[in-house]
């Protein structure tokens, strides 16, 4: 599978190597947010322990 994005426009990129198959995340930020990112992983690990 060979996908390419169409956007040229720079943005946080992190690429990791499994195996053969190399991941390439680019990351979106969105200017209307009303949580910040350390927030948002507060939540989210909140919800992850409230499963447990």
């Amino acid at each position: 599978m060979n996908n390419t994005a169409t956007n040229t426009a720079t943005c946080p990129t992190a690429r990791k190597q499994i195996g053969k198959t190399t991941y390439i995340v680019r990351v979106h930020f969105s200017q209307t947010a009303k949580e910040t990112m350390e927030d948002k992983i507060k939540r989210l690990l909140r919800e992850e322990v409230r499963k447990m």
